[in-house]
């Protein structure tokens, strides 16, 4: 009946794009869509008597189940929705009076249909459910007992309830696998363990009583049916108060460490918390070695995918930590109590070596020796065969996708040189100047090969002389890089951290020089090319003086080629609309000016009927037009 999984699909689906008044007002809206199918709405007389959900309903529809889930949810997130609008208003102090009272009639409420779905289902011949979905059912119930308990602030009660959630979450964890426990993890993470933390406070229980102990001592063994199944199949869920083990989800028994080591210093762990998430990040340590270990030739992003498994619970040890150093900034311990200076110090162990597996990750997808070697790949060809029955010949890739894998390194080197600086503002790292001294060393050597990578990229583009340059500028980066040397650690021998070997730092360095002595050759040969083809064309180009409309090459004026000395003959292109507009200008010889008589060798003037007509002036463009 999947109902763990209903519920908090429900939840996730609302509380992401509002609060908790929205989800209500969502189950609402479902509730009526689930009654409307299942014809057992009311048609709006409010105060009709609807027939109760009997086990045979459940056999026949699983809908009647989700309808007595959603609303006993509804009536959670009613009472959730008041506790959380009246935490935020800063005029009241807290939920007294009234309001207490009405949330825990809400959350009674919510509990009351919850225990109805339990009795509905332990009858098994008639409502056909599983072991599993009883269990389900009942874990539900008792954490919204134990919610019950935690606003009346009866924490021995609320202990045994939520103890008893716990439990039972664990065994279906267990029971379906590794694949779909995140619902359960995230249940208890997010709820149930915090609650337990808070009420073993109220309670003064130490700090260094795991979850573990606490539900072995508080849940309620003794005429328990839901407790026996679930140690029928599991029976080592419960430990002994004074056994220093755990159990994680997957059933591996992992021993919770004592202390941890950070530059020869070692602290006690105190809080169980811290101690429990630095087991699961060594047992999953151990996991990835032997991952990579068997799958040797795997694709380097199958290898970075089994990194996610280590980061996921060096964050929650990270987070573990925080959360330990703001308790007791709350209680108003000082930093310089001992307590806090262990924590100060455990805190900066495992935020390093969340960098390290991150950096790790970086490392694997950047390939063979982090990404110095870059050879071309070829073009993945299809299956089917040609038309004309040739055998498909293997192609190189493109400069795009060569540019285009050179761009996601160097995306991958920022991300590393970002962790690297984050490290700087570590506790205690300030004060280290051997450790900062190291962490510019790696630096450097994870800067030279961005630069390597770079100068790639402007070498498939021809961009040689910027090329060189930062080729020049990665073998100075790469040659600080020697002087790291990583300490021997057996545990995760083969796995690449944030150590780097000092004979692959040479073989980086070597191939650097080679790289700058042959880009050199290169663009020496590219200088001298230019320089014969810049005399070979001016010694072809025309002079200056007939290049004046066009800006000089670089700038500068080849003073050699001003003008034609001695000065030759030749043809200027002359327009011949110029020769039109000039015959309205000019006056040519034995032309008459207009509006005047010329008499030629003392010869009278003749009349005008006898004069010849005169002929007009040519007017207008190309002697037309007027």
């Amino acid at each position: 009946m999947d109902i763990t999984r209903f519920i908090v699909s429900q939840r996730d689906k609302a509380l992401l794009v509002g609060d908790h008044g929205s989800y209500r007002k969502q189950l609402s809206r479902r509730l009526l869509v689930v009654r409307k199918k299942l014809n057992c709405s009311s048609k709006g007389r409010k105060y009709t008597p609807k027939s109760p959900i009997t086990a045979e309903d459940i056999a026949s529809n699983h809908e009647y189940v989700h309808l007595l889930l959603l609303t006993a949810e509804r009536a959670w997130a009613l009472a959730m929705y008041m506790k959380a609008t009246h935490a935020a208003d800063s005029n009241t102090q807290g939920t007294t009076g009234s309001t207490k009272r009405h949330i825990v009639s809400k959350l009674q409420r919510a509990s009351s249909y919850a225990a109805h779905l339990v009795t509905l289902l332990q009858d098994t011949d008639k409502s056909g459910a599983s072991t599993e979905s009883i269990l389900e059912a009942r874990a539900y119930q008792q954490s919204l007992q134990g919610a019950i308990k935690f606003e009346k602030k009866a924490w021995e009660q609320c202990l045994q309830s939520y103890s008893e959630t716990r439990l039972l979450y664990i065994a279906l964890a267990r029971s379906v696998g590794t694949k779909q426990d995140d619902v359960f993890k995230d249940l208890l993470a997010g709820t149930i363990d915090q609650s337990m933390r808070y009420a073993a406070y109220q309670l003064k229980l130490p700090r260094t009583i795991s979850l573990e102990m606490i539900v072995a001592r508080y849940v309620q063994k003794a005429d328990n049916r839901y407790v026996a199944e679930a140690l029928k199949s599991n029976p080592d869920l419960l430990l002994e108060p004074g056994q220093a083990a755990k159990k994680d989800v997957q059933g591996e028994l992992a021993d919770t460490p004592k202390a941890i080591t950070w530059r020869s210093r070692t602290v006690k762990l105190e809080d169980a918390t811290t101690a429990q998430a630095l087991a699961s990040v060594s047992a999953a340590e151990s996991k990835l070695a032997s991952f990579l270990d068997a799958n040797q030739d795997v694709d380097r992003r199958a290898k970075a995918a089994a990194f996610d498994d280590v980061l996921i619970p060096s964050q929650d040890a990270v987070d573990a930590v925080k959360t330990a150093i703001d308790e007791l900034t709350a209680e108003g311990v000082t930093q310089g109590d001992p307590r806090m200076q262990s924590l100060q110090i455990t805190r900066t162990a495992v935020n390093y070596n969340l960098v390290e597996w991150r950096v790790g990750r970086n490392r694997v997808l950047c390939g063979e020796q982090d990404g110095a070697t870059f050879e071309s790949q070829l073009v993945k060809q299809p299956k089917k065969p040609r038309a004309d029955g040739k055998p498909r010949v293997a192609q190189e890739e493109s400069t795009g996708r060569k540019l285009t894998r050179l761009k996601e390194m160097v995306v991958l080197y920022d991300s590393t040189l970002q962790s690297l600086d984050s490290v700087k503002g570590f506790p205690g790292v300030a004060a280290d100047q051997l450790f900062l001294n190291e962490i510019h060393a790696k630096k450097a050597y994870f800067s030279s090969l961005r630069c390597l990578a770079i100068a790639r990229s402007h070498t498939l583009q021809g961009n040689k002389r910027n090329a060189l340059a930062l080729l020049a500028h990665a073998a100075e980066l790469s040659s600080r890089a020697m002087s790291s040397s990583p300490p021997t650690d057996s545990a995760t021998e083969g796995i690449p951290k944030l150590e780097i070997d000092p004979a692959q730092a040479k073989s980086l360095k070597d191939l650097l020089d080679r790289s700058v002595l042959q880009y050199r050759a290169l663009v020496e040969l590219e200088n001298l090319k230019s320089e014969t083809s810049k005399q070979n064309a001016a010694s072809r180009s025309p002079p200056m003086i007939e290049r004046l409309d066009a800006y000089p090459a670089e700038g500068v004026v080849d003073l050699t080629n001003l003008v034609t000395y001695p000065p030759k003959l030749q043809l200027i292109p002359v327009k011949p609309i110029f020769l039109d507009t000039a015959w309205n200008y000019i006056d040519y010889p034995g032309r008459p000016k207009k509006g005047t008589a010329t008499a030629l060798d003392g010869e009278a003037e003749e009349t005008p009927s006898r004069a010849e007509p005169k002929k007009e002036a040519k007017k207008g463009w190309f002697g037309f037009g007027r």
